[in-house]
């Protein structure tokens, strides 16, 4: 997979990741979904996890895509920034179940390998 495609795939993934943070707070109820939204009712433990995995990757996607842009702009290495940034990818794919899961260290020990995928991207431009 090329850095451009792994790009949109973690777009992608935020896109997923509001989609269930949102959708999980009304507990999947299409009325809450689509309403105003006026009254929110309080997170289930399932949906504050959501919301904070996303806010996560939110404070990540910033860098994630400053990296890959430098890459390709800066003629870099597209092909060592691509298995890194699909470290990255999958580390991000594998931190939502992770951190639903509750299950102690695994969320961070995922979180970890994520931030050594952008240490990977960035190593070879310093």
């Amino acid at each position: 997979m090329n850095l451009t495609t792994i790009v949109l795939v973690v777009l992608a993934l935020y896109v997923v990741q509001i989609f269930l943070q949102e959708t999980s707070r009304f507990g999947f109820d299409l009325k809450g979904i689509v309403g105003n939204r006026d009254v929110q009712p309080e997170p289930s433990v399932i949906a504050a996890r959501l919301d904070r995995a996303k806010n996560n990757l939110r404070e990540a996607l910033p860098i994630f895509i400053a990296l890959a842009m430098l890459t390709l702009t800066r003629g870099g290495n597209p092909e060592a920034a691509s298995r890194a940034a699909l470290v990255f990818l999958v580390a991000r794919v594998v931190y939502v179940p992770a951190y639903i899961s509750g299950i102690p260290w695994l969320r961070s020990l995922v979180w970890l390998v994520s931030m050594y995928g952008l240490w990977m991207m960035a190593w070879p431009m310093i």
